[in-house]
């Protein structure tokens, strides 16, 4: 079963916005087995989309659209559909008094005729009431293919896939199981990953293909398998990460089961009933960021500071100014200064602590470009890491980040600090 995105914007063609849909409706419609072929953006304009529907038609059995489903004059997926289906739109009560309740429940303006005329949809059209907006959902079919038109904004169309189509579509489809399976690395590339592992890669089977998957100090990688018995499918992956494992002993992390290395720590500290606090300085709170992105984190995470000038990190984290004078900002000494300070401040059992040089030019009498302390702070002391993280600002911070998560992981799971 084949399966074709086509997401609908010229906001998505300018680069105004990222197409974060397409990854979701990937990862979504991979996890039942069902193979993307293609990813498409294009404009909204109904000769295209009438053209992109005729040659995806060719290559997928099922096509997903994105976008240009709301009041605007500019949305013209519905009326394009509804046209190359030979429909025509007709009034659904039900979904018209949704949206009146929208309106007087969560809009502080009157509505309009163009929200009332959402409601008006293709007759022929197999309709999905959006629960948290108003543009619905909208099946079609037509000679063994299905079309399906989702709005384009992220919360709204993955409320409409989890609940309405991704059901649907299995309702509908056979498809066959997927399953995948990701280790986490962290500290080596790439290819000296693949050196250290070429003989084990060499012997799987040819049913399970391996990715490499790199990023900034860490690599993935993935195992993936399909067929008809799932159980069968995870036995055989989970017997070949048990010959992989003690090949990268010294750098592996975890399975990563979709969770992001921040999540895995959130998890080990919960767990354990502990905190973490951090002091950032060139990473400006991109570490503080990424841990409250996700749900949960005020179970663990205690809060922290950007301590980014010299000053603010004598009164906010106690580092003397004479350690500074005499060490420099971006030293050893003080990435441990500040996390010790930040530790106690705010009554942590761990602490993180960024102090460095991003760029683009280096400090006068100071650090180079790229160079980069990080501190972590334990219940059994305190440490400083040096790296050289290149010359990209961008790069340096992420990099900055993500060694930082990988020191503290090593220290509660490696070490069991």
């Amino acid at each position: 079963m084949t399966a074709e995105l086509i997401t609908i914007g010229d906001e998505i063609l300018i680069g105004q916005i990222v197409n974060t849909n397409a990854a979701f409706l990937s990862k979504a419609l991979n996890n039942i087995g069902v193979e993307i072929v293609q990813i498409t953006s294009i404009s909204d304009d109904p000769d295209t989309i009438k053209k992109t529907l005729e040659e995806a038609r060719k290559r997928a059995d099922i096509l997903l659209l994105t976008g240009g489903l709301g009041p605007t004059n500019d949305d013209v997926t519905k009326h394009t559909l509804t046209d190359y289906f030979n429909d025509q739109l007709v009034w659904y009560p039900e979904i018209l008094s949704h949206i009146e309740a929208l309106f007087e429940k969560y809009v502080p303006t009157p509505i309009s005729d163009s929200n009332r005329a959402q409601a008006q949809l293709p007759e022929k059209a197999k309709i999905f009431k959006n629960q948290i907006g108003t543009a619905s959902g909208m099946w079609f079919e037509a000679e063994d293919v299905v079309v399906i038109s989702m709005p384009g904004v992220p919360y709204e169309m993955k409320s409409l896939m989890k609940n309405e189509i991704l059901p649907a579509l299995q309702e509908k489809f056979e498809t066959p199981h997927i399953f995948h399976k990701t280790i986490l690395t962290y500290g080596l590339g790439e290819s000296v990953i693949a050196d250290r592992i070429a003989d084990w890669e060499a012997q799987l089977p040819s049913s399970i293909k391996l990715a490499y998957l790199p990023s900034l100090g860490r690599v993935r990688l993935r195992l993936s398998t399909k067929g008809p018995n799932p159980d069968r499918l995870q036995e055989q992956v989970d017997a070949e990460v048990a010959k992989l494992r003690p090949l990268i002993a010294d750098i592996y992390y975890g399975e990563e089961e979709d969770e992001p290395i921040e999540v895995l720590i959130g998890n080990q500290l919960r767990q354990r009933g502990q905190t973490l606090a951090v002091a950032e300085s060139c990473t400006g709170g991109a570490i503080a960021a990424r841990i409250t992105t996700h749900p949960g984190a005020s179970g663990f995470f205690l809060g922290g500071g950007v301590t980014y000038a010299t000053a603010a990190k004598t009164a906010l984290l106690g580092v003397p100014e004479a350690l500074i004078e005499k060490e420099g900002v971006v030293s050893a000494a003080v990435a441990k200064t500040m996390a010790q300070g930040i530790q106690q401040q705010m009554g942590a059992d761990y602490a993180l602590a960024t102090t460095g040089n991003a760029g683009p030019t280096a400090l006068e009498g100071g650090a180079e470009v790229g160079t980069v302390f990080v501190g972590l702070a334990t219940p059994k002391g305190v440490e400083s890491f040096r790296f050289v993280m290149g010359n990209n600002r961008e790069r340096v911070i992420q990099k900055t980040v993500n060694k930082a998560f990988e020191l503290l992981f090593k220290a509660l799971v490696v070490k069991g600090e």
